[in-house]
């Protein structure tokens, strides 16, 4: 039987996350303002099937696997991203920064798309935030890093959105705010993973600083409802 983050998306949103499912027993996705997130069972062989017959033509998802798969039918592949899945083993602290990070809300939200935007951690669009626990930095009245979570299982919580303004890189922000997420999850009594490119090597070191450890592939697929 495969480990419940072999497929984090579809067990996300038939547990901890159902709230936001949309679809039916064996295929289910968030609506696209939320996140352009798919998936479905893994003993389902239809479900790129059902998921075209489901959304509307023009609908763009973004579909996680551990194993490459073949572009269905019906389906234009916009881009392929190779990642890595990391779950945290022991939390490892650095040293402290002296800016406290903020507990962001909605009236925040169009300036962590524009900062996502800039620094591409992933899709964040105006709904994101509901996901919760975004946190972040301020400098001189601008946000300039954050991070928050994303996809909830009944033992794990994702890790998301973890981004950094180029203007103010290394001044240990990514990290205190890393550390500040993962700390907030092992209070809740889960265990924290994330998803990071496999060629993004500055953010998998400062992962493995933490604590994080490779627990598998997974490679990426935006793909479009033709």
């Amino acid at each position: 039987m495969n480990h419940v983050l072999h497929n984090p998306v579809f067990n996300a949103l038939s547990s901890k996350d159902a709230t936001f499912s949309n679809g039916r027993d064996k295929v289910k996705f968030f609506d696209e303002k939320v996140s352009p997130f798919a998936g479905f069972a893994d003993d389902y062989p239809d479900g790129f099937e059902e998921l075209k017959w489901l959304l509307p033509g023009g609908r763009k998802i973004l579909y996680a696997s551990s194993a490459e798969i073949s572009i269905p039918a019906g389906w234009t592949l916009l881009a392929h991203i190779p990642g890595l899945q990391f779950v945290l083993d022991e939390l490892i602290k650095g040293e402290k920064i002296a800016v406290e990070p903020v507990a962001l809300g909605k009236e925040h939200v169009d300036e962590m798309i524009a900062l996502t935007a800039l620094t591409k951690p992933g899709p964040f669009d105006k709904r994101t935030i509901e996901f919760g626990s975004y946190y972040g930095i301020f400098n001189r009245g601008k946000l300039v890093a954050m991070t928050g979570q994303r996809l909830h299982l009944d033992d794990y919580s994702e890790i998301s959105a973890v981004c950094t303004h180029p203007d103010h890189s290394g001044k240990g922000y990514a990290a205190a705010l890393l550390q500040q997420q993962a700390g907030i999850i092992i209070r809740d009594g889960k265990t924290a993973f994330l998803h990071v490119r496999a060629d993004n090597q500055r953010a998998i070191q400062l992962y493995e600083r933490t604590g994080f450890k490779i627990s598998r592939p997974m490679n990426f697929y935006f793909l479009l409802n033709q």
